[in-house]
């Protein structure tokens, strides 16, 4: 029943009200120069100042009491004029900002209004500048020429303020929409940026932790018999745990302050990647066959976190004796790549141990066009993923 203003909206529609109220009196106070016609017209005007400044603020409330007081100025004989523009104006405010039912009563009321003010008008014989002389007689057919000329006048002006009060209320909600829009949309790509650091976090800590868990278990089966592999090792450890800590604080810097992309990895980092999982332990043969060819940034990153991951896992799960075999295809109009890698586990199971890994590789490739699958074959997983390149892309 009652809508939340702003401030200025209650002095605005307070201030519109006292301007009413004074010059109705200013212009048509003269014409109630008669003690009961001149208190009526105040009385009157005051009700209609009173509904206008509601009008915004309960639009249902303002069309009462914008009722009450036509009723009160038809009871006291106050002449209408002018000044009955204030009913036009709740009856905007009714299909701007009011809620169903008041919307409906509004309507309503324009047909309702316009006839009652035809039939007290045509009784009268005062249909603003129609009366019953131009007819030259006062039967019953010229009272009803007046009725039907006055109320269909009547619906005009009553209904053209409540159909533009719907016109406003359409842009209104199209501009709400749109605004909702908007947001929902920025709150779509701040998720989606959040999502994509989350993925990159998981893949460089997964990747680091595994290196260094490798490392160390190394080591200390190493010590007696080697002791200067503890050295390699240690320098392996420092070296990957030191990249991984560069790697999370530009992350988590991304995430705090919502900064551009910083630098990401290429496809040319590939073989520093690699030798960190060599330097672990880990046999890693890289194959490639066909012409290389520039790929985009996305495409890029893209790969390399599949690459990592898919052998992060390899190197937490799999057979750390088998050779991980990574092979790429470079077809006229795609990638292919393969990365395969013994199996511990039997091959009805194989397939659980990538867990969110394998969630987040598949949509990694999704974003860029293309399709990954993961799977057990004869004994080893194979991770097969295969992008379109971008002369291809570009073609469709």
């Amino acid at each position: 029943m009652f809508r939340s203003l702003q401030k200025y909206q209650y002095a605005v529609d307070v201030g519109l009200a006292a301007l009413y109220f004074v010059i109705s009196l200013e212009l048509f106070g003269y014409t109630y120069g008669l003690a009961f016609g001149g208190l009526g017209f105040v009385i009157v005007v005051g009700g209609y100042a009173v509904a206008v400044a509601a009008r915004r603020f309960s639009p249902g409330i303002a069309l009462g009491i914008a009722w009450l007081f036509s009723i009160v100025q038809m009871v006291l004989m106050v002449e209408p004029s002018v000044y009955n523009v204030a009913t036009c104006l709740v009856l905007f405010t009714t299909s701007a900002y009011g809620g169903p039912v008041v919307r409906t009563l509004g309507l309503v009321s324009v047909g309702v209004g316009s006839f009652v003010v035809a039939v007290y008008l045509a009784l009268r014989g005062a249909a603003q500048g129609v009366s019953e002389s131009i007819f030259g007689f006062s039967d019953l057919p010229g009272v009803f020429l007046q009725f039907a000329l006055i109320f269909f006048a009547m619906l005009f002006v009553l209904g053209l303020p409540w159909l533009a009060g719907l016109l406003v209320r359409s842009m209104l909600r199209t501009r709400e929409s749109r605004i909702a829009r908007e947001r929902a949309e920025r709150d779509v790509i701040v998720e989606q940026e959040r999502n994509r650091i989350a993925r990159d976090m998981h893949d460089v800590v997964a990747h680091s932790l595994a290196v260094v868990i490798a490392q160390a278990d190394g080591a200390r089966y190493a010590r007696a018999v080697d002791p200067e592999a503890v050295d390699e090792a240690l320098l392996a450890i420092s070296t990957t745990a030191r990249d991984a800590l560069g790697d999370v604080r530009l992350l988590l810097g991304q995430l705090r302050h919502s900064q551009g992309d910083g630098p990401q990895p290429v496809l040319a980092d590939l073989d520093r990647l690699l030798d960190q999982f060599r330097a672990s332990g880990l046999g890693i043969e890289f194959i490639q066959f066909g012409q290389p060819r520039p790929l985009g940034t996305a495409q890029e990153l893209s790969i390399y976190r599949i690459v990592q991951e898919a052998v992060t896992n390899a190197l937490r799960h799999g057979d750390r004796t088998a050779t991980v075999v990574i092979r790429f295809d470079w077809m006229p109009s795609s990638i292919d790549i393969s990365i395969t890698n013994g199996t511990t586990v039997p091959t009805t199971t194989a397939e659980l141990y990538i867990g969110h890994g394998l969630a987040g590789m598949t949509e990694r490739a999704s974003l860029v066009g293309g399709t990954l699958t993961a799977a057990p074959a004869d004994g080893r997983f194979v991770v097969s993923l295969s992008l379109p390149t971008a002369i291809s892309m570009g073609a469709r």
